[in-house]
Protein backbone atom coordinates (compact mmCIF):
# COMPACT_ATOMS: atom_id res chain seq x y z
CA UNK A 1 0.00 0.00 0.00
CA UNK A 2 1.31 3.42 -0.94
CA UNK A 3 1.83 5.75 1.99
CA UNK A 4 0.03 9.07 2.28
CA UNK A 5 2.46 11.96 2.33
CA UNK A 6 1.57 14.60 4.90
CA UNK A 7 3.43 17.91 4.97
CA UNK A 8 3.07 19.88 8.20
CA UNK A 9 3.79 23.61 8.51
CA UNK A 10 4.76 25.05 11.90
CA UNK A 11 6.24 21.74 13.07
CA UNK A 12 8.18 23.48 15.88
CA UNK A 13 4.96 24.73 17.48
CA UNK A 14 2.84 22.94 20.06
CA UNK A 15 0.34 21.42 17.62
CA UNK A 16 3.06 20.78 15.03
CA UNK A 17 5.09 18.73 17.52
CA UNK A 18 2.06 16.72 18.66
CA UNK A 19 1.08 16.03 15.05
CA UNK A 20 4.52 14.75 14.08
CA UNK A 21 4.57 12.51 17.18
CA UNK A 22 1.12 11.13 16.38
CA UNK A 23 1.71 10.56 12.66
CA UNK A 24 5.06 8.83 13.21
CA UNK A 25 3.03 6.07 14.83
CA UNK A 26 0.74 5.71 11.79
CA UNK A 27 2.36 3.19 9.39
CA UNK A 28 0.47 4.44 6.32
CA UNK A 29 1.75 8.01 6.65
CA UNK A 30 5.01 9.53 5.47
CA UNK A 31 5.72 12.80 7.27
CA UNK A 32 7.48 15.92 6.10
CA UNK A 33 7.85 18.46 8.91
CA UNK A 34 8.52 22.09 7.95
CA UNK A 35 9.14 25.33 9.83
CA UNK A 36 11.23 28.48 9.66
CA UNK A 37 14.79 27.91 10.88
CA UNK A 38 16.20 24.85 12.57
CA UNK A 39 14.26 21.74 13.55
CA UNK A 40 13.40 21.94 17.27
CA UNK A 41 11.59 18.63 17.52
CA UNK A 42 12.94 16.27 20.20
CA UNK A 43 12.26 13.27 17.94
CA UNK A 44 14.78 13.01 15.14
CA UNK A 45 13.64 9.85 13.37
CA UNK A 46 10.60 8.66 11.46
CA UNK A 47 10.09 11.82 9.38
CA UNK A 48 11.89 14.30 7.12
CA UNK A 49 12.50 17.91 8.11
CA UNK A 50 12.70 20.74 5.57
CA UNK A 51 13.02 24.46 6.17
CA UNK A 52 10.11 26.35 4.65
CA UNK A 53 9.17 29.98 5.16
CA UNK A 54 5.47 30.13 4.30
CA UNK A 55 5.70 33.88 3.61
CA UNK A 56 8.12 33.15 0.74
CA UNK A 57 6.07 31.99 -2.27
CA UNK A 58 9.15 30.71 -4.13
CA UNK A 59 10.25 28.54 -1.24
CA UNK A 60 6.72 27.21 -0.74
CA UNK A 61 6.50 26.33 -4.43
CA UNK A 62 9.95 24.70 -4.38
CA UNK A 63 9.26 22.52 -1.32
CA UNK A 64 5.80 21.42 -2.43
CA UNK A 65 7.04 20.68 -5.94
CA UNK A 66 9.85 18.49 -4.59
CA UNK A 67 7.77 16.69 -1.92
CA UNK A 68 4.43 16.39 -3.75
CA UNK A 69 2.43 15.76 -0.55
CA UNK A 70 -1.08 14.28 -0.63
CA UNK A 71 -2.12 16.42 2.34
CA UNK A 72 -0.77 19.68 3.73
CA UNK A 73 -1.69 20.41 7.35
CA UNK A 74 -1.18 24.11 7.92
CA UNK A 75 -0.62 24.83 11.63
CA UNK A 76 1.74 27.85 11.40
CA UNK A 77 0.25 31.26 12.28
CA UNK A 78 0.68 34.37 14.35
CA UNK A 79 -1.62 33.50 17.24
CA UNK A 80 -0.76 36.11 19.87
CA UNK A 81 -3.99 38.12 19.75
CA UNK A 82 -2.56 41.35 21.18
CA UNK A 83 0.55 41.17 19.00
CA UNK A 84 -1.71 40.86 15.94
CA UNK A 85 -3.64 43.96 17.01
CA UNK A 86 -0.39 45.96 17.25
CA UNK A 87 1.58 44.44 14.35
CA UNK A 88 -1.20 44.30 11.77
CA UNK A 89 1.07 44.04 8.73
CA UNK A 90 3.07 41.14 10.16
CA UNK A 91 -0.12 39.42 11.21
CA UNK A 92 -1.68 39.73 7.74
CA UNK A 93 1.50 38.52 6.05
CA UNK A 94 1.68 35.37 8.19
CA UNK A 95 -2.03 34.63 8.58
CA UNK A 96 -3.40 35.56 5.16
CA UNK A 97 -0.73 36.13 2.49
CA UNK A 98 1.12 32.95 3.53
CA UNK A 99 -2.12 30.98 3.19
CA UNK A 100 -2.53 32.35 -0.35
CA UNK A 101 1.01 31.10 -1.08
CA UNK A 102 0.09 27.63 0.16
CA UNK A 103 -3.18 27.63 -1.79
CA UNK A 104 -1.36 28.49 -5.03
CA UNK A 105 1.10 25.60 -4.59
CA UNK A 106 -1.64 23.17 -3.47
CA UNK A 107 -3.65 24.07 -6.56
CA UNK A 108 -0.70 23.49 -8.87
CA UNK A 109 0.24 20.10 -7.39
CA UNK A 110 -3.27 18.85 -6.42
CA UNK A 111 -2.67 18.81 -2.67
CA UNK A 112 -5.48 18.52 -0.08
CA UNK A 113 -5.13 21.54 2.23
CA UNK A 114 -6.13 21.31 5.87
CA UNK A 115 -6.10 24.79 7.37
CA UNK A 116 -6.15 25.49 11.12
CA UNK A 117 -8.49 28.23 12.32
CA UNK A 118 -9.95 29.56 15.54
CA UNK A 119 -13.00 30.35 17.66
CA UNK A 120 -11.88 34.01 17.47
CA UNK A 121 -13.62 34.34 14.08
CA UNK A 122 -16.83 34.54 16.17
CA UNK A 123 -17.94 37.56 18.24
CA UNK A 124 -18.68 35.42 21.29
CA UNK A 125 -22.26 36.56 21.81
CA UNK A 126 -23.84 33.10 21.42
CA UNK A 127 -21.37 30.24 21.93
CA UNK A 128 -20.92 27.30 21.85
CA UNK A 129 -20.79 27.51 18.05
CA UNK A 130 -21.56 24.99 15.31
CA UNK A 131 -19.73 24.92 11.96
CA UNK A 132 -22.50 26.75 10.07
CA UNK A 133 -22.79 29.68 12.52
CA UNK A 134 -21.87 33.04 11.03
CA UNK A 135 -18.43 34.48 11.79
CA UNK A 136 -18.14 38.06 13.04
CA UNK A 137 -14.60 38.76 14.31
CA UNK A 138 -13.99 41.47 16.90
CA UNK A 139 -10.16 41.53 16.79
CA UNK A 140 -7.60 41.92 14.00
CA UNK A 141 -6.39 38.37 14.71
CA UNK A 142 -9.96 37.14 14.22
CA UNK A 143 -10.27 39.08 10.97
CA UNK A 144 -6.98 37.70 9.64
CA UNK A 145 -8.06 34.11 10.37
CA UNK A 146 -11.49 34.71 8.83
CA UNK A 147 -9.90 36.19 5.69
CA UNK A 148 -7.69 33.10 5.42
CA UNK A 149 -10.75 30.83 5.75
CA UNK A 150 -12.45 32.74 2.93
CA UNK A 151 -9.36 32.34 0.74
CA UNK A 152 -9.33 28.58 1.39
CA UNK A 153 -13.08 28.19 0.76
CA UNK A 154 -12.94 30.04 -2.56
CA UNK A 155 -9.68 28.43 -3.72
CA UNK A 156 -11.14 25.73 -5.95
CA UNK A 157 -8.91 23.08 -4.30
CA UNK A 158 -9.87 20.21 -1.97
CA UNK A 159 -9.84 21.69 1.54
CA UNK A 160 -10.77 21.28 5.17
CA UNK A 161 -10.86 23.97 7.84
CA UNK A 162 -10.12 22.78 11.37
CA UNK A 163 -11.25 25.34 13.93
CA UNK A 164 -10.12 25.01 17.53
CA UNK A 165 -10.33 26.74 20.92
CA UNK A 166 -7.75 27.64 23.62
CA UNK A 167 -5.19 24.90 23.00
CA UNK A 168 -3.11 23.76 25.96
CA UNK A 169 -0.33 21.21 26.30
CA UNK A 170 3.34 20.66 26.87
CA UNK A 171 5.85 20.54 24.05
CA UNK A 172 9.59 20.47 23.79
CA UNK A 173 11.44 23.81 23.92
CA UNK A 174 8.28 25.90 24.21
CA UNK A 175 8.38 29.57 25.13
CA UNK A 176 4.65 29.96 25.82
CA UNK A 177 2.91 28.73 28.93
CA UNK A 178 -0.73 27.66 29.26
CA UNK A 179 -3.43 28.13 31.88
CA UNK A 180 -2.64 24.87 33.72
CA UNK A 181 1.11 25.55 34.02
CA UNK A 182 0.53 29.21 34.90
CA UNK A 183 -1.94 28.40 37.70
CA UNK A 184 0.23 25.58 39.05
CA UNK A 185 3.39 27.73 39.11
CA UNK A 186 1.64 30.77 40.62
CA UNK A 187 0.01 28.82 43.44
CA UNK A 188 3.19 26.85 44.20
CA UNK A 189 4.92 30.20 44.65
CA UNK A 190 1.95 31.30 46.84
CA UNK A 191 1.13 34.17 44.47
CA UNK A 192 -2.51 35.19 44.40
CA UNK A 193 -4.00 35.35 40.91
CA UNK A 194 -7.07 36.96 39.38
CA UNK A 195 -8.92 34.87 36.81
CA UNK A 196 -11.92 35.87 34.72
CA UNK A 197 -15.39 34.44 35.20
CA UNK A 198 -17.04 36.15 32.22
CA UNK A 199 -15.34 34.32 29.35
CA UNK A 200 -16.41 30.83 28.28
CA UNK A 201 -14.35 28.37 26.22
CA UNK A 202 -14.04 24.66 25.44
CA UNK A 203 -10.28 24.28 26.17
CA UNK A 204 -8.51 21.84 23.86
CA UNK A 205 -5.78 19.37 24.77
CA UNK A 206 -3.07 19.59 22.06
CA UNK A 207 -3.09 15.78 21.69
CA UNK A 208 -6.84 15.85 21.00
CA UNK A 209 -6.42 18.57 18.37
CA UNK A 210 -3.65 16.52 16.71
CA UNK A 211 -6.01 13.51 16.65
CA UNK A 212 -8.74 15.64 15.06
CA UNK A 213 -6.29 16.82 12.39
CA UNK A 214 -5.21 13.21 11.75
CA UNK A 215 -8.83 12.03 11.35
CA UNK A 216 -9.48 14.78 8.79
CA UNK A 217 -6.24 14.08 6.88
CA UNK A 218 -6.75 10.33 6.96
CA UNK A 219 -10.32 10.55 5.66
CA UNK A 220 -9.65 13.56 3.43
CA UNK A 221 -12.81 14.91 5.01
CA UNK A 222 -13.81 18.10 3.22
CA UNK A 223 -15.44 21.14 4.81
CA UNK A 224 -15.33 22.86 8.19
CA UNK A 225 -14.82 20.90 11.41
CA UNK A 226 -14.93 22.11 15.00
CA UNK A 227 -12.27 20.33 17.04
CA UNK A 228 -11.98 21.27 20.70
CA UNK A 229 -12.40 19.96 24.22
CA UNK A 230 -15.90 19.03 25.37
CA UNK A 231 -16.08 20.93 28.68
CA UNK A 232 -17.60 24.43 28.52
CA UNK A 233 -15.67 26.35 31.19
CA UNK A 234 -14.58 29.80 32.33
CA UNK A 235 -10.86 30.40 32.93
CA UNK A 236 -11.77 30.73 36.64
CA UNK A 237 -13.27 27.23 36.63
CA UNK A 238 -10.20 25.90 34.79
CA UNK A 239 -7.95 27.48 37.42
CA UNK A 240 -9.93 25.99 40.33
CA UNK A 241 -9.90 22.53 38.69
CA UNK A 242 -6.13 22.82 38.23
CA UNK A 243 -5.59 23.87 41.85
CA UNK A 244 -7.75 21.00 43.12
CA UNK A 245 -5.96 18.46 40.92
CA UNK A 246 -2.51 19.46 42.22
CA UNK A 247 -3.87 19.97 45.77
CA UNK A 248 -2.85 23.63 45.84
CA UNK A 249 -4.41 26.53 47.72
CA UNK A 250 -7.64 27.48 45.89
CA UNK A 251 -8.13 30.57 48.08
CA UNK A 252 -5.26 32.24 46.20
CA UNK A 253 -7.50 32.37 43.11
CA UNK A 254 -9.90 35.30 43.02
CA UNK A 255 -12.67 35.74 40.45
CA UNK A 256 -12.67 38.89 38.35
CA UNK A 257 -14.10 40.03 35.04
CA UNK A 258 -12.48 40.89 31.72
CA UNK A 259 -13.00 44.63 32.25
CA UNK A 260 -10.30 44.59 34.94
CA UNK A 261 -7.66 43.80 32.29
CA UNK A 262 -6.53 46.25 29.66
CA UNK A 263 -5.47 44.41 26.53
CA UNK A 264 -4.96 45.81 23.02
CA UNK A 265 -7.33 43.27 21.42
CA UNK A 266 -10.92 42.49 22.34
CA UNK A 267 -11.74 38.89 23.32
CA UNK A 268 -15.01 37.20 22.39
CA UNK A 269 -16.79 36.56 25.72
CA UNK A 270 -18.55 33.29 25.00
CA UNK A 271 -17.19 30.91 22.36
CA UNK A 272 -16.64 27.18 22.70
CA UNK A 273 -17.74 24.60 20.15
CA UNK A 274 -20.58 22.23 19.43
CA UNK A 275 -18.74 19.02 18.46
CA UNK A 276 -21.69 17.06 17.02
CA UNK A 277 -20.42 17.11 13.42
CA UNK A 278 -16.84 16.08 14.27
CA UNK A 279 -18.09 13.25 16.47
CA UNK A 280 -20.50 11.95 13.83
CA UNK A 281 -18.45 12.45 10.67
CA UNK A 282 -14.91 11.86 11.95
CA UNK A 283 -15.42 9.75 15.07
CA UNK A 284 -13.67 12.46 17.12
CA UNK A 285 -13.76 11.94 20.91
CA UNK A 286 -11.93 14.49 23.07
CA UNK A 287 -10.80 14.05 26.68
CA UNK A 288 -12.36 16.03 29.52
CA UNK A 289 -10.45 19.01 30.97
CA UNK A 290 -9.72 16.99 34.10
CA UNK A 291 -8.24 14.17 31.99
CA UNK A 292 -6.21 16.83 30.18
CA UNK A 293 -4.73 18.09 33.47
CA UNK A 294 -3.80 14.49 34.37
CA UNK A 295 -2.10 13.98 30.98
CA UNK A 296 -0.02 17.15 31.46
CA UNK A 297 0.86 16.06 35.00
CA UNK A 298 2.08 12.74 33.57
CA UNK A 299 4.19 14.53 30.96
CA UNK A 300 5.77 16.62 33.73
CA UNK A 301 6.62 13.38 35.53
CA UNK A 302 4.27 14.10 38.43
Amino acid sequence: MEKKKALITGSNGLLGQKLVELLIGKPDFEIIATAVGANRLPLKEGYRYLEMDITNPYQVEEVIQSVRPDVLIHTAAMTNVDQCEIEKEGCWKLNVTAVENLIAACKKYHVFLQHLSTDFIFDGTSGPYAEEDLPNPISFYGWSKYAAEKAVMHSGIDWAITRTVLVYGIAHDMSRSNIILWVKKSLEETRSIKVVTDQFRTPTLAEDLAMGCFLIADQRAKGIFHISGKDFLTPYEMAVMTANYFELNVTLISPTDASSFTQPARRPPRTGFDLSKSKQVLGYEPRSFEEGIAILAGQMGL
